[in-house]
């Protein structure tokens, strides 16, 4: 047995063939659950899904910090490598998936000016949105105690960054409107969109007011328009919900 996996390693995880998903349906999951699906309908891939509980601390017990010393969802497992091969961090794994399965680029990009636009754009949302809007929700919703300071902070930040994503898509500066983040002309929908989506369309969970997003008229047609992807709703959907 690899020591990847051990006695405490789920049977699922453990016996699985070819790519597996240890994930649950948050954001971050999602992000992941979205390629797989659209993936799937482009080429007929194949994948195993194992759904766990973060609420108990499932993903900090040992048999997945082998897997993912950082202890967070969703971790991609590869086991058509010998030994199996585990990617963390959701950004290195829709990268994967496309290096994995995506033969023609239907969600990446050829041109290098094109591929580094995706990237620039992949990375801003995971390095700049993710933790200031995860931030807002931890202390809007989690906290024990309500720390005025912290939700306005995070709350501010969380609409700055949206406001980059609005001034991309309305075209600001270079008069032409977007539907999409990376790409020529109004863009092609990529792994750019969706390593984003799966966070700015809880905007309201977040505790943002529609007051809030009427700054933001582009980018809530881009939520809406992501929305409609049938891959989307089935990787947003009840396949991934924990029973």
């Amino acid at each position: 047995m690899s020591h990847l996996y051990t006695d405490e390693t789920p049977d699922d995880v453990k016996n699985a063939k070819g790519l597996h998903l240890v994930t649950q349906s948050t954001p971050n999951g999602q992000k992941v659950q979205i390629l797989l699906e659209e993936l799937k309908d482009v080429y007929g891939t194949e994948w195993t899904t194992t759904l766990i509980n973060i609420q108990t601390n499932e993903q900090k017990k040992d048999w997945f910090l082998r897997l993912d010393p950082n202890g967070r969802i969703p971790i991609l497992i590869d086991n058509t490598a010998s030994p199996p091969f585990p990617v963390m961090e959701t950004s290195a794994e829709l990268l994967y998936l496309l290096k994995f399965a995506d033969k023609t680029d239907k969600f990446g990009f050829k041109d290098e000016m094109e591929r580094s636009e995706c990237l620039q754009w992949l990375f801003f949302f995971h390095g700049s949105v993710a933790p200031y809007q995860g931030q807002l929700n931890h202390f809007n919703k989690f906290a024990k105690e309500k720390i005025p300071y912290a939700i306005e902070r995070f709350k501010n930040e969380t609409l700055r960054v949206y406001g980059v994503l609005e001034i991309r898509l309305s075209g600001k500066y270079t008069g032409e409107p977007r539907d999409y983040l990376a790409g020529p002309g109004k863009g092609k929908y990529s792994v750019a969109d969706i390593g984003s989506w799966p966070w700015v369309k809880i905007w309201e969970f977040s505790g943002l007011t529609s007051e809030d997003m009427q700054a933001f008229p582009h980018l809530k047609k881009w939520i809406d328009r992501i929305a409609e992807r049938p891959a989307v709703k089935r990787g947003t959907g009840e396949k991934y919900q924990n029973k």
